[in-house]
């Protein structure tokens, strides 16, 4: 499968978090042609601030290769990684990042800073921004224009 086809699974994912109120991102890992971990946000159902899709789909990752180390492991997310997710990233040695949409708010690879290349860190991880960047995008503004127009925040 290809970059597009990948993330298309990690839309899947996202598609699912607002089920439970959560914000619609989600995160496939690939390794060796096959998904090892699967996430999507789940902060408001597990109350939980560190349950972004990246780290939910990491934590799955680690477990299928039995190490934390992710040697060899793609992880496609709909959006560009906040500065804990990209530091986890980091941190598992992970080689590749694909990722949909940017997030100029907090995005950690590139919007607002770039974790993920810093060159004081012992690591850096390969990113490939955009794929299917409209499709992530439009599942976010939906979301967020749904909590507006019946008055909530998120």
């Amino acid at each position: 499968m290809d970059d597009d086809a990948w993330m298309r699974l990690a839309l899947e994912e996202a598609a699912l978090a607002p089920l439970h109120d959560d914000v619609p991102v989600g995160a496939i890992a690939v390794f060796e042609g096959r998904v090892i971990g699967r996430g999507r946000n789940r902060r408001e159902i597990d109350r939980d601030p560190t349950a972004h899709a990246e780290m939910v789909a990491l934590r799955d990752a680690s477990r299928a290769v039995r190490h934390w180390r992710l040697d060899g492991v793609t992880l496609y997310c709909t959006l560009e990684p906040c500065a804990m997710c990209a530091a986890a990233m980091v941190l598992a040695r992970l080689p590749r990042l694909v990722y949909g949409a940017d997030d100029p708010k907090a995005g950690a690879g590139g919007s607002v800073m770039d974790i993920l290349a810093h060159p004081r860190l012992n690591h850096r991880v390969n990113v490939t921004r955009g794929v299917l960047a409209a499709e992530s995008a439009a599942l976010l503004v939906g979301f967020f224009a749904k909590l507006r127009a019946a008055g909530q925040r998120h």
